[in-house]
C-alpha cells in the first residue's frame, strides 16, 4: 500500500499531495516510444531531486500526462505545474528534435489541464486506480504507467 507518511521541513509537517493532468499540444502522441517515456521518467525524477516536489505515479497514453504529486508547502499548485511543464517541455524537445514536426507553434504543452486536491488515502487509491484504467481497451494496452520508486 501507498499509506505515504507526513514529510517534515524546517518547522513544518506536512501531506500535501494532487491529481494533475497535463496535456500534450494539439493532443499530440508524441509521447511515445518507450525512450521517450523513459526519458519522461527521468526528467521527472530529476525535478524530484531538485525540488521538493515527489512524483508518485505517473501515467501516459502518448498525449497526456496523469501525475499524483507530492510537494512540499513552498509550492503552489501552479508553481508545481510551471516547474513540471517548464523542464519537461525543454528536456524532451532538445532530447528528441523531431518532435517539433508534429507541433507547429513550437510549445509542448497545451495551457489547458487539470489540478485537484487529493485529501485522505481512499481517495488517492481511488485516484491511482484511474490513472491505471485511462482510455479505451486499445489505449489500455498502449497505457504507461510507472512509479519514480521503480528505479
Amino acid at each position: 500500500m501507498y499509506n505515504v507518511e507526513v514529510s517534515h521541513a524546517k518547522h513544518k509537517v506536512y501531506k500535501i499531495r494532487y491529481h494533475i493532468v497535463i496535456v500534450v499540444k494539439y493532443r499530440k502522441k508524441v509521447l511515445y516510444p518507450d525512450d521517450r517515456i523513459s526519458f519522461l521518467k527521468y526528467i521527472l525524477s530529476e525535478i524530484s531531486k531538485r525540488y521538493d516536489i515527489i512524483f508518485e505515479t505517473v501515467g501516459t497514453d502518448g498525449d497526456h500526462v496523469h501525475l499524483f504529486v507530492n510537494a512540499a508547502p513552498k509550492y503552489s499548485p501552479s508553481q508545481i505545474i510551471h516547474i513540471t511543464k517548464g523542464i519537461t517541455a525543454k528536456e524532451i524537445r532538445k532530447e528528441f528534435p523531431e518532435i517539433k514536426e508534429n507541433l507547429w507553434g513550437g510549445e509542448f504543452w497545451s495551457d489547458g489541464g487539470y489540478i485537484g486536491t487529493v485529501e485522505d488515502e481512499v481517495t488517492a487509491t481511488v485516484i491511482r486506480n484511474y490513472i491505471l484504467r485511462q482510455g479505451s481497451e486499445d489505449e489500455k494496452r498502449g497505457y504507461k504507467q510507472f512509479k519514480l520508486s521503480d528505479f
